[in-house]
């Protein structure tokens, strides 16, 4: 159980953390596109948000598997994921053959933002840059 209390925060981290990783990654080798999705939704100034989303996703995720200023770095996850349930996931607002698909990711970004609240409350958990493995 030892081992489960040591290493199982940071697995936690880290499988909360790819998503967003990839996301952000995905972000930056598909920029125009993802511009586009975002001016697609009718908000202003898509190219600043899509900077903004790869500032959160790639460096906020790095942030949360390195285990540096963990809690401030799912906070703004936190945020920036709720936005984007409402945001992009608004299956109320979507014509029924779309909606099935709207309301799971919606709701996959709850579950994820569960995940988020347990970090900003309990934090990284013992494993940390410059803290040993003992």
């Amino acid at each position: 159980m030892n081992a489960l209390n040591q290493f199982g925060p940071l697995l936690g981290r880290i499988l909360i953390a790819l998503i967003f990783v990839m996301a952000g990654f995905n972000k930056i080798t598909g920029f125009e596109g993802t511009v586009g999705y975002i001016a697609s939704k009718g908000l202003p100034f898509p190219e600043m948000l899509a900077i903004g989303a790869i500032i959160v996703e790639l460096g906020g995720g790095l942030m949360l598997i390195a285990g540096w200023y963990t809690r401030w770095a799912a906070a703004a996850i936190f945020i920036f994921t709720a936005m984007t349930a409402v945001l992009f996931h608004n299956f109320w607002a979507m014509p029924p053959e779309e909606a099935q698909n709207q309301m799971i990711s919606f709701m996959k970004n709850i579950s994820i933002m569960g995940g988020l609240l347990y970090v900003v409350v309990y934090g990284s958990g013992s494993i940390k840059p410059g803290k040993s493995i003992s």
